[in-house]
């Protein structure tokens, strides 16, 4: 087997990972609040990156972009996990999944070109966000939909910020620090929550498992050394298979049962995000999960 099919191989299983994960928070919410949770998750998931890929040390000059990519990362998850609470894992999937077609739309600011394709897959996908978040009219917006489109503008601001860093920076190290970022912010947060609930149930724990050491340290190293074996274009396609892997583990786990519209809004984000990546020339990166 080539390096490049084992690298694809293990892109696709990071994907459902990521995919799973949505099912997996969903259920943990029911025995923890949004920020003891993302904060146990990502302190375990931080320290296990800092030992295995930053070797146990972060480099001064790293400190600052780790923890803005921290700052951004954490309100995306913060929003993102908190929608979780009121709306349906494969809603969240497909509205996450937006941040990727706003990454170039952001770009802009920073100097870079608008192609077709980009503005073609950003058309596609405001036209199914409208029909995932306005299903029957603005009286009917489900709140849990709003804050995971908040947490998907943050995302992308962190997806735009990545690739700036990454040119100067050793991703192995922005990776670990950004992490334990995230995880240090949503303990500071607790104080401030209306409510701060952790109980130890065997879900819980499970969710932690799988979030902190699959779908996050294990995910981001498998990225970090996949990524260089397979094309671009390629790595665009399997990371669009998250929102649909999302789907499908809902629909087999919760019994979801997904509407016309919500189809629909989620069939336009899917085209929107795949035109985007693989035709717009915007660098490939994970919808986060």
């Amino acid at each position: 087997m080539s390096q490049r099919t084992k690298a694809e191989i293990l892109l696709v299983i990071t994907t459902f990972i990521w995919g799973s994960t949505f099912v997996i928070v969903k259920g943990a919410l029911a025995d923890a609040s949004p920020f003891p949770f993302l904060a146990v998750r990502f302190i375990l998931a931080g320290l296990l990156m800092f030992w295995i890929m930053g070797r146990g040390r972060l480099p001064r000059p790293a400190l600052l972009p780790s923890l803005l990519l921290g700052l951004f990362l954490f309100t995306g998850y913060a929003f993102q996990t908190w929608g979780l609470i009121f709306t349906t894992p494969s809603k969240a999937a497909f509205i996450t999944g937006f941040s990727v077609i706003l990454v170039p739309l952001i770009s802009l600011f920073h100097g870079y070109s608008l192609r077709a394709a980009n503005a073609g897959g950003a058309g596609l996908g405001l036209l199914g966000l409208y029909f995932l978040v306005l299903p029957s009219g603005i009286a009917t917006v489900n709140r849990g939909d709003l804050l995971t489109v908040a947490g998907a503008v943050a995302f992308a601001f962190h997806i735009v910020l990545v690739g700036n860093y990454t040119r100067r920076f050793s991703f192995l190290h922005l990776a670990p620090g950004q992490i334990l970022v995230v995880g240090i912010l949503a303990t500071l947060a607790i104080p401030f929550a209306p409510s701060s609930t952790l109980h130890w149930t065997g879900r819980l724990v499970f969710a932690i498992a799988v979030t902190a050491v699959f779908a996050t340290a294990f995910a981001f190293g498998t990225q970090v050394w996949a990524q260089q074996y397979t094309p671009p274009a390629h790595t665009a396609l399997i990371f669009a298979l998250e929102p649909v892997f999302a789907a499908l583990t809902s629909r087999v786990v919760t019994k979801e049962h997904l509407g016309g519209k919500v189809l629909l809004g989620s069939a336009l984000i899917l085209a929107g995000m795949v035109i985007s990546e693989v035709w717009g020339g915007a660098a490939p990166a994970p919808v986060e999960g």
